[in-house]
């Protein structure tokens, strides 16, 4: 009798499971309270992403005359025919998951499902009815949503998360973005684009402050945005919002998440803005699905407890995804690759999830990359490593394609010369990182990246000279 696999949550977690469970053999239910694609699909990467693209080619159309070509009038936003765009790629991508679900013979259900019992689930279906499924294996992949300041709650107009600016009808003459994270940074370059006029609010001493992201890449990421006129703040915190005639007026006052010492006397400072957008963080989705009943265990936070093969504390539920919160890693591939170990663990195998060759892609102007561990990391857990970078300006199609900002850099351990982790910032780093993360996950050494032909002329031979360069052989870094 086939294995029955229940999973909750359709995003690129839970989809990816249910295909790869269906092609082992199981029987394969799959419940979404949502849309099908989840946080990513609909409110996450693939329409950010759809609005960077736009914002990209506004950038082209104004350089226009740097490359011979004269265009009459001047290029501006349609933000109409931009969301019409959006929702047709997702629709199309949702189209296509569907289609995948249906010739992988997945039953998928749209509705809320709940635990109410031992290997017992309760799905309470969008038409009303109800249906009880019993289980031999339960996958959790119910994901997240923005985190909301109690003191700024979100109204959907004004004070935005980052899924009501998704939505936007029209382009906001101003912006304030609290949090100069991945998707803080994003978006503003998105909206300085568009001719926002954009200020960031950030808590810590430096944007991107992640523990995966080099300090180079945020110092070329901050220096890009003051070429673009976009504010920056550090060290300090948004402490009110009011609204103030047809403006919200923003108090900005002293972090208290800053690792450094603020100046005392600083006084708060005041920012006007047309609308606010919340980016600091996102809470877990776990709320009405029976996990205290099922004696699921949770962190302080509320995140679910998995081990790296992806089992909760309870018997034959297991968890992935962003519902695992950041001790894990909140990313739609890292949810793809554990809901493929969730998988063949349920079904009698015995594999762990490897988190540290994760690459990380972030999509600014330009974009940033990393996999592996920091300079800092590094130096830390081997002593004796080298950094060694090349700096996109060398390369030949960067100045082809008018993009010359940024750079590649590799740590490698001094003696070996391991590659340990490279950190990209320039012209379609996320992906080129993907050279890095295989050369990392199989313990490549610098010589042998070096010795790879790359062909010319590509942006990936800024990857080959850092690595001749970190051999000692450099020719154009």
């Amino acid at each position: 009798m086939a294995v029955k696999i229940v999973i909750l949550g359709a995003g690129p977690g839970g989809y990816v499971a249910a295909v790869r469970a269906s092609k082992m053999g199981a029987e394969v239910t799959l419940i979404e309270a949502d849309h099908v694609g989840g946080t990513c699909l609909n409110r996450g990467c693939i329409p950010s992403k759809v609005m960077k693209t736009t914002a990209e080619m506004l950038n082209h159309y104004k350089r226009s005359k740097e490359f011979g070509v004269a265009i009459a009038g001047d290029a501006h936003l349609d933000m109409k025919g931009l969301m019409t765009r959006k929702e047709t790629v997702v629709q199309t991508q949702a189209k296509g998951i569907l289609n995948l679900l249906a010739n992988n013979k997945i039953e998928y259900l749209r509705g809320k499902g709940k635990i109410t019992a031992s290997h017992r689930i309760e799905a309470q279906m969008q038409d009303g009815g109800i249906r009880e499924l019993v289980y031999d294996k339960l996958i959790l992949a119910t994901g997240s949503e923005p985190y909301e300041i109690p003191s700024i709650p979100f109204d959907g107009q004004k004070v935005l998360s980052s899924s009501h600016v998704l939505e936007l009808s029209d382009v906001p003459k101003s912006l304030v973005i609290v949090g100069g994270g991945v998707i803080g940074c994003e978006f503003a370059f998105i909206f300085s684009s568009f001719g926002t006029q954009v200020t960031m609010v950030e808590g810590l001493q430096r944007l991107l402050p992640l523990p995966s992201i080099d300090e180079d890449c945020s110092r070329t990421i901050a220096r890009e945005m003051k070429k673009r006129k976009i504010k920056i703040v550090l060290n300090r915190t948004v402490e009110s919002v009011e609204n103030h005639n047809e403006h919200l007026r923003l108090s900005i006052g002293k972090s208290p998440f800053s690792d450094t010492q603020n100046d005392e006397t600083i006084p708060s400072q005041i920012i006007e803005a047309e609308k606010v957008l919340i980016c600091v963080g996102r809470k877990p989705n776990t709320e009405g699905i029976g996990l205290k009943r099922a004696g699921v265990a949770l962190d302080q936070k509320g995140w679910i407890i998995a081990n790296d093969k992806m089992e909760t504390n309870v018997d034959d539920i297991f968890a992935i995804g962003d519902v695992l919160g950041p001790e894990k890693i909140m990313l739609a591939h890292v949810a793809s690759s554990e809901g493929i170990v969730a998988v063949e663990n349920a079904m009698g195998g015995d594999r762990c999830m490897k988190y540290d060759t994760v690459p990380g892609a972030i999509f600014t102007i330009p974009e940033v990359a990393n996999v592996g561990l920091t300079e800092a990391q590094a130096k830390e857990s081997y002593g004796a490593v080298r950094a060694d970078s090349v700096l996109f300006r060398h390369i030949g199609k960067a100045h082809v394609i008018g993009e010359i900002a940024g750079q590649v850099k590799i740590i490698s351990e001094q003696d070996s010369g391991k590659i340990l982790g490279v950190h990209i910032v320039g012209p379609h780093a996320t992906d080129l990182i993907a050279e890095g993360t295989l050369a990392v996950q199989k313990g490549c050494t610098v010589k042998e990246l070096a010795e790879t032909i790359h062909a010319h002329p590509t942006l990936s031979e800024a990857m080959m000279e850092t690595a001749m360069k970190s051999s000692g052989m450099e020719i154009h870094g």
